[in-house]
């Protein structure tokens, strides 16, 4: 029998990615402070904030699997979360447009007999966007929740020139690599 694997985290593209891939899991999240720490460097930064939304559920749930994530959108020495009101998505939307960014996802997969802890960079090259582009996408609300002011999977794909790396760590999980991670520490486990 496998251990109970919860999701720490309400997003519902984090939920959908475990959905399709046939994962058995339950959602679970705690009110997490995303504090970046500049100090570990971007990478480890991101880990630790994944490391803490996994860690403050497991702490409730010890006997389950918990996965927790946390994307972040880096351009230059900027690091875009999700955007508090339309003009800061705007003027997210502005610094992308015609760039190259880093999707960084951190992920921690927390149990009482493992820990693991990782991350995945991808690399986005945004096509030059027109003001009217950016004013559709703000009135679509699209850019609400979303780290970096934009979602890959929705109309937000109308800005991609390229992808370098993983698309689905852009929509904000890893889930290739997450699946093997969960799988081998489920059958760990188990022996």
């Amino acid at each position: 029998m496998c251990k109970k694997l919860i999701l720490a985290s309400q997003s519902p593209r984090r939920k959908q990615l475990l959905e399709e891939s046939g994962l058995d899991f339950g959602i679970c999240s705690e009110k997490v402070e995303e504090v970046y720490r500049k100090e570990l460097g971007k990478e480890k930064a991101i880990e630790q904030i994944a490391y803490d939304k996994a860690d403050a559920v497991f702490r409730k749930y010890p006997e389950a699997i918990v996965l927790g994530a946390d994307t972040m959108v880096c351009f230059q020495e900027h690091r875009l979360g999700k955007p508090k009101d339309e003009e800061e998505a705007r003027s997210m939307l502005h610094m992308l447009s015609g760039q190259t960014h880093e999707v960084i996802t951190g992920v921690a997969l927390l149990s009482k007999e493992k820990q693991i802890v990782f991350h995945a960079t991808s690399e986005v090259t945004f096509y030059e966007l027109s003001e009217q582009m950016i004013d559709d996408y703000i009135k679509s609300e699209e850019w609400k929740d979303k780290a970096g002011a934009y979602g890959i999977q929705g109309l937000g794909k109308l800005f991609v020139r390229s992808i370098h790396g993983d698309y689905f760590n852009i929509v904000g999980l890893p889930i290739a690599k997450v699946y093997r991670e969960i799988r081998n520490m489920q059958n760990s486990i188990e022996k």
